[in-house]
């Protein structure tokens, strides 16, 4: 029985298709997306990247090229592409019953039986680009694995116009005799490194690998490898996605911060996210990790860490910040210029499952999560921070610098684009 292949759809420098599409007049034009606080290069299109502007190149060392060839530096707009990307998606998910979103940029689908491979792709493609805006790739193959090789294929190589189907491609053995090992999606730096001493350089030779040597090695994540190499699919699509184990917001400032009470303002600001991305996801947090540093490039650098326990696992913003607030003054060193803070929210777990306390009681439990349920009600038909706690403060003299910002065009009610005449 023939095997359903499996679709890799995956967006093509996402975040600079982003700006792109919605700025039409730069497709033949180099663009960057700088890093929060406007440090260094993020990503950028295939121009920018012809031009040495890789990812981590600090943008104040290459403002004489940018100058030279006319670059477009965007700040970071997570707003927009999140937006962009659920709607690449959701045109998607129009396609096949059967989808798995890997990435904010990439998309595992299962592609229907009934239809031509390559055509069935290239429908879906054109469609993404003529709805969104957004340029996708599309590599098929009888498994995850080699659906990610078939999808750099049709990114890199010229010729198949970002379309191609590994199972019945004629050069196939030839292109897996050619992708290095490194580049095999599970494949880290140590795997490789080991994998290289072994004598196995590439896709072929680790699918021709002897399975018992590779399972001494790697276990069966090595095995599995093997098998998805060799067209065996040993990953099932995952159509429900997996309850996150941490969650993590952190900023870096945009001047450096010496003062107790402006840190204390950032961690509150940066606890009440993470509360509303609990309760996103319908979960609860056991434990919270905060932390700040000051800036690992000047001497005498500073990093601190302190870990809350709750006695009941909570996503109650006032709770999580006033023992936030707490950490951080625990934290804090007069005469320090810190750079970033962040929280950690460790201990995930449902929130319909919380483990109740002996000596604690949360009679008011119910009551604390309508009142949180109103709030993100609101500031997700208003905009975020419409409703907001006031010990993050009101001046926000830390917040980081995104000078170089697009409009939030379909976010944000406020930065509509406005047509003339």
């Amino acid at each position: 029985m023939k095997q359903r292949l499996i679709g890799l759809c995956d967006c093509n420098s996402f975040y600079a298709s982003c700006e792109m599409a919605l700025n039409p007049h730069l497709q033949h034009k180099p663009v960057v997306i700088a890093s929060n606080n406007d440090g260094v290069v993020v990503t950028g299109n295939a121009a920018a990247k012809a031009l040495g502007l890789g990812m981590g190149v600090p943008l104040f060392k290459a403002q004489d090229l940018i100058k030279k060839h006319d670059v477009r530096v965007f700040s970071s707009n997570y707003a927009l592409y999140g937006d962009l990307s659920q709607r690449v998606m959701a045109v998607l998910e129009q396609h096949t019953p059967e989808q798995e979103i890997y990435s904010i940029d990439e998309c595992f689908i299962r592609m229907p039986e009934f239809a031509e491979a390559t055509t069935y792709a290239r429908n879906i493609k054109e469609t993404v680009k003529k709805w969104t805006g957004i340029p996708v790739s599309m590599g098929m193959a009888t498994s995850k694995t080699l659906a990610k090789i078939a999808n750099h294929v049709a990114k890199k190589q010229k010729g198949y116009d970002g379309v191609f189907d590994l199972s019945t491609a004629r050069n196939a053995e030839g292109i897996l005799a050619t992708f290095p090992v490194k580049e095999i999606w599970g494949i880290g730096r140590q795997y490789n490194k080991w994998l290289l001493s072994q004598g196995i350089e590439t896709a072929k030779e680790l699918r021709d690998a002897n399975e018992g040597m590779i399972r001494q090695k790697m276990g069966v994540v090595g095995v599995r490898i093997i098998h998805e190499l060799q067209g065996i699919s040993c990953l099932p699509l995952e159509l429900v996605a997996k309850p996150k184990k941490e969650i993590c917001v952190s900023r870096s400032f945009g001047q450096p911060v010496t003062e107790l009470a402006d840190l204390q303002d950032a961690i509150a600001a940066y606890a009440s996210r993470a509360a509303e991305k609990l309760r996103q996801e319908q979960q609860v947090a056991e434990a919270m990790v905060v932390f700040a540093r000051t800036s690992p490039f000047k001497s005498g650098y500073f990093r601190q860490s302190a870990t809350v326990q709750f006695p009941i696992a909570t996503s109650y913003t006032p709770a999580i910040v006033e023992a936030a607030r707490k950490a951080m003054e625990r934290l804090y060193e007069p005469d320090r210029e810190f750079q970033k803070a962040g929280v950690l929210m460790v201990g995930l777990c449902s929130e319909t499952t919380i483990q109740g306390h002996l000596w604690e009681k949360d009679e008011g439990w119910e009551k604390r999560k309508r009142l949180m349920s109103i709030m993100d009600e609101v500031n997700t038909r208003f905009g975020r921070g419409t409703i907001g706690i006031a010990a993050s403060g009101a001046k926000q003299t830390w917040k980081m610098q995104s000078k170089w910002r697009s409009p939030r065009y379909t976010t944000c009610w406020a930065e509509l684009p406005v047509a003339s005449c």
